[in-house]
């Protein structure tokens, strides 16, 4: 049940970033509101780290898959691709699209075990559910 929780509060939360984020650029621009959430994050990371576990970023050193890494830098792209979608389709219409494009490519990954995750079988009613969440959108946008 936390997991489940914990999923919605992130899709709030990455729903308001987006309106934020695209407040910010509307009076700086792309790069520097992207610049600015990324570094903020940092900070809070920093800081959370600071006060619980304290692992040693040295281990990063001793990762099994090191293109893992680029996680920061999609990231980054993440909020520059946030911002945009928001801006140019309103924060509605771009996190119905964010989701299933998340949810679509979160399916082909387990599909075929791709990044180290479990392979999983195919399943039809995983298909209609993606293609019931694109109907969704469409009826939504109409």
């Amino acid at each position: 049940m936390s997991g489940v929780c914990i999923a919605l509060l992130s899709g709030a939360l990455m729903s308001i970033q987006g309106v934020f984020n695209t407040e910010v650029t509307k009076q700086t621009s792309l790069w520097v509101s992207s610049a600015f959430v990324q570094f903020t994050a940092l900070l809070v990371c920093l800081t959370a780290w600071l006060f619980t576990d304290r692992t040693s970023f040295l281990l990063l050193g001793n990762m099994k898959q090191p293109y893992m890494l680029l996680a920061g830098v999609i990231g980054a792209f993440i909020t520059v691709t946030v911002v945009k979608s928001m801006a140019d389709l309103g924060p509605a219409r771009a996190a119905m699209l964010i989701v299933i494009s998340q949810l679509a490519v979160a399916y082909v990954i387990e599909l075929f075990g791709m990044f180290g995750v479990e392979k999983q079988p195919f399943e039809w009613r995983k298909l209609i559910g993606l293609l019931v969440s694109v109907t969704g959108i469409i009826v939504f946008k109409w």
